[in-house]
């Protein structure tokens, strides 16, 4: 027989049942509102960038930075040590070929100039005087063998009469031996003379050679020292613009330092850098994409430097279209180096919300819906990232900041 139950008991077991049903009512309640807070939040579609999914081309690459330089810019700098007298240009005057830019003290240069010209006319007149030398002694060594020649003819026709009366019997043994004696000692020296002369004739033309040689090696010293003069009267070396020239009169400048800088401001180049874990990827004829201001210019790379500079390598970059008013020198640019083209590839758009391959959570339109799905993302361009998965072609994914809603799973569009 059941034990009784008490009114104790009975109104526990009616408080208990009454606070279940109470917490089940609360949990009912909260995920009611949790739910309706989900489907009530909602946010304006003016306010809202949508890009529909498509295919095509994604030129994948690595991001670098640069700078607009002039494509072409000549530094002039001093070729002596002197100081700076007078400027004749200013910065930003156009320029044309020889035009003076400025003037240096060049008092003592011209000077040793001078020196130098008086120099050459000695050593001129000092060739001149060798030879007329040489030509009056070789010309006395001439008329000496001529002479001996006679006298060796005479002593010929000597021992020939000598032998002659001795046939006779009008002249002796001893005298014609004496004849001949003097006759092959005259022909002896006469060849020793022939020597002699083309001795001579041999050693002053190569102390003649000498001597040019050393007349040129002084006209090539004198015309560098005539080049340097003329370099000194600081001229534009080509048509250009004047970007940077040293105004400070009396100042003194050294041999080799820089005191102009003439650029050509029609055409126009990039110096880029990116970290050298890239540079297997930077090769010349490597295509460039070039953003300047939001606008996009084609290119090329044109050179690398060989080595890196804490952990940096530098390149340049040619423009396919140099010509362009939108460009200025000095102007950050942002680069895209191509390295490989993917065609036919899901893509998107590349915004801001993009940091490099990986996942994302991003708000895909689902009517008048936006739900938030978890999409992978691949390599990407100037303008698209390719889609990997998660998102088919043809849907439309908002690319605008919804990082606010992050929380949230789907989102109303009002």
């Amino acid at each position: 027989m059941d034990r009784p139950i008490s009114p104790v008991e009975i109104r526990k077991r009616r408080i208990k049942i009454a606070l279940s049903v109470v917490l089940g009512v609360a949990v009912l309640v909260g995920a009611v509102l949790w739910i309706s807070g989900q489907l009530q939040t909602g946010v304006k579609q003016t306010s809202l960038v949508f890009y529909t999914v498509d295919s095509g081309t994604i030129e994948t690459g690595v991001s670098a930075y640069g700078k607009v330089v002039p494509a072409f810019e000549e530094r002039i700098t001093s070729p002596v040590g002197s100081r700076i007298m007078e400027v004749y240009a200013r910065v930003g005057d156009t320029v044309e070929v020889g035009t003076p830019l400025l003037r240096l003290d060049l008092q003592s240069i011209e000077n040793d100039y001078k020196k130098l010209l008086d120099e050459e006319k000695m050593k001129c007149y000092q060739l001149e005087q060798q030879l007329g030398n040489d030509k009056i002694y070789l010309n006395d060594l001439d008329m000496q063998i001529r002479i001996a020649e006679m006298k060796l003819d005479r002593m010929k026709v000597d021992w020939s009469n000598e032998r002659y009366l001795d046939s006779l019997g009008s002249g002796t043994a001893d005298q014609v031996r004496q004849a001949e004696l003097s006759y092959t000692t005259s022909r002896m020296e006469l060849e020793q003379l022939r020597q002699k002369v083309e001795n001579e004739r041999q050693a002053r033309r190569t102390e003649l050679k000498i001597k040019q040689l050393d007349l040129e090696i002084f006209r090539r010293s004198m015309e560098e020292k005539r080049r340097t003069l003329e370099d000194a009267r600081i001229r534009s070396p080509r048509q250009a613009v004047l970007t940077f020239v040293n105004t400070q009169i009396g100042a003194q400048v050294a041999q080799g330092e820089e005191v102009a800088v003439v650029s050509d401001l029609s055409h126009f180049r990039i110096e880029g850098s990116l970290s050298d874990t890239y540079a297997d990827l930077i090769r010349v004829g490597a295509k460039v994409l070039v953003k300047v201001n939001d606008q996009v210019f084609p290119g090329m790379v044109s050179g690398v430097t060989p080595l890196s500079d804490n952990g940096m390598i530098s390149f340049s970059v040619q423009l396919d279209d140099k010509v362009s008013s939108r460009l200025r020198p000095g102007v950050k640019a942002d680069l895209y180096v191509v390295h490989a083209v993917r065609e036919n590839a899901i893509r998107m758009a590349n915004a801001s919300f993009y940091t490099g391959p990986g996942e994302y959570q991003l708000f895909v339109q689902d009517g008048d819906e936006l739900v938030r799905r978890r999409v992978r993302l691949g390599e990407c361009d100037f303008d698209h990232v390719e889609v990997l998965d998660g998102l088919k072609e043809g849907e439309r994914v908002v690319v605008s900041d919804l990082s606010s809603y992050k929380d949230k799973m789907v989102l109303k569009i009002r």
